[in-house]
């Protein structure tokens, strides 16, 4: 849906329930639309329906970063 897919990163120590899927978009903009048709998008919402009932996904918090080395 527009944004580039970095992969999913979990913590080599410390906490063992926290991963990361990191996503990059050119703009807020195209961000903003990837959210408006992710929350639309069927095939979106029944894997996140799926996921949260199979406790896949106990909590769900976003962040947004700027790359320190471009």
């Amino acid at each position: 849906m527009g944004g580039e897919h970095h992969g999913y990163f979990l913590p080599a120590e410390g906490a063992n329930n926290i991963a990361y899927c990191l996503f990059s978009f050119a703009s807020l903009s195209d961000y903003e639309r990837y959210r408006r048709e992710a929350a639309e998008d069927q095939e979106c919402m029944e894997l996140v329906a799926k996921a949260t009932q199979q406790k896949f996904i106990l909590s769900y918090e976003r962040s947004f970063l700027r790359p320190l080395l471009q």
